[in-house]
């Protein structure tokens, strides 16, 4: 699966800033169940906008399903130095993977 749906597109970022604190990524808007690829590079985004020692919650789509399905092969294969943690299940169906970067 591409990670790439390009740039300068339609769905810009995930975030622009750089988080100095742990913070939560917001991957449930129904553009990312309908582009899970969009999911995994909007995904990466958060965590390289995230200051090492800090954490982000990815929260992703229920459609998407478990992020051990589509999410977590997409992190063992970036070359970022990062860890991750399942929280839990939301009530709305979507998922909760805390990801430690630096």
């Amino acid at each position: 699966m591409s990670t790439d749906v390009g740039t300068g597109s339609e769905f810009g970022s995930i975030t622009d800033e750089i988080h100095d604190n742990s913070w939560s990524a917001n991957l449930e808007k129904p553009m990312y169940a309908e582009h899970p690829e969009l999911a995994i590079q909007h995904a990466i985004e958060a965590i390289e906008h995230t200051t090492p020692g800090y954490h982000v919650n990815l929260v992703t789509h229920a459609e998407l399903g478990h992020p051990e399905e589509f999410l977590w092969p997409a992190l063992e294969a970036w070359d970022g130095d990062v860890e991750w943690e399942y929280i839990d299940q939301c009530g709305c169906g979507g998922h909760v993977t805390r990801v430690y970067y630096g």
